[in-house]
């Protein structure tokens, strides 16, 4: 498997999220959903991987909440960008481009989340990580709930 430089994985997130030189990306339609499919995947992956810690069904690993947290911090950037003017297809309801800016919005307040969630596995609080990691799943269930396609 190769490994992603730190240089190249920061110029990815250094692109402009709903900009049209981040969306040149993408040759066709299908190739931003299977990127931004790819990416929500890891993303749950990830959050997954907490989800027994935060019910008490493992013991606490500050280390290994941290790491995943890390990660999370990182790839939630990429969705974003595989969301533009003729990115359709996938799962993704209509209302992401006719209400691009609650899209915007919802995408925004998951970050706001993540970075609470970051910063109650910094502390090693598991009652402030409990807490964030509801508030984090929340706004995950808001913007599908809004934006995504029942299957």
């Amino acid at each position: 498997m190769k490994r992603v430089s730190l240089f190249t994985l920061g110029l990815a997130l250094a692109l402009p999220v709903f900009s049209g030189a981040s969306q040149a990306q993408f040759a066709k339609a299908e190739d931003a959903v299977k990127y931004r499919q790819a990416a929500f995947q890891l993303i749950a992956s990830h959050f997954g991987r907490m989800q027994p810690v935060v019910k008490g069904q493992v013991p606490y690993d500050k280390a290994a909440i941290k790491a995943n947290v890390d990660l999370l911090k990182t790839i939630s950037a990429l969705p974003a960008t595989a969301f533009g003017p003729g990115m359709t297809g996938g799962a993704a309801k209509p209302e992401i481009w006719s209400d691009s800016a609650g899209f915007k919005k919802a995408m925004e307040n998951y970050q706001a989340n993540l970075a609470k969630l970051s910063a109650a596995a910094d502390a090693g609080d598991l009652d402030k990580l409990r807490a964030a990691f509801g508030d984090t799943g929340a706004s995950c269930k808001a913007c599908h709930d809004s934006y995504r396609a029942k299957k």
